[in-house]
């Protein structure tokens, strides 16, 4: 494993605590049941958008990684 659990705990922590008062500061504004439907949808969006740059990019890295090492390996000069 990469992280350490006490990162993970911290992560998943800020992450809760993010979506906690977010809502709550949604659930307290005077807005509309459709806007706040909206915020909701756009915050969703959001989070789904930030997990899949982070795993393409660190796909990207390790793809990088592999590939350097089989041009190494067989000794290809780039």
């Amino acid at each position: 494993m990469r992280n350490t659990g006490a990162f993970t705990i911290m992560s998943l922590a800020g992450l809760i605590i993010g979506y906690a008062m977010f809502f709550i500061g949604l659930y307290n504004a005077p807005f509309e049941l459709n806007v706040k439907g909206y915020y909701i949808a756009v915050i969703l969006l959001i989070s789904y958008s930030a997990i899949g740059v982070q795993k393409v990019t660190r796909d990207n890295a390790e793809d990088n990684e592999i590939i350097a090492e089989l041009e190494s390996g067989r000794g290809i000069q780039g």
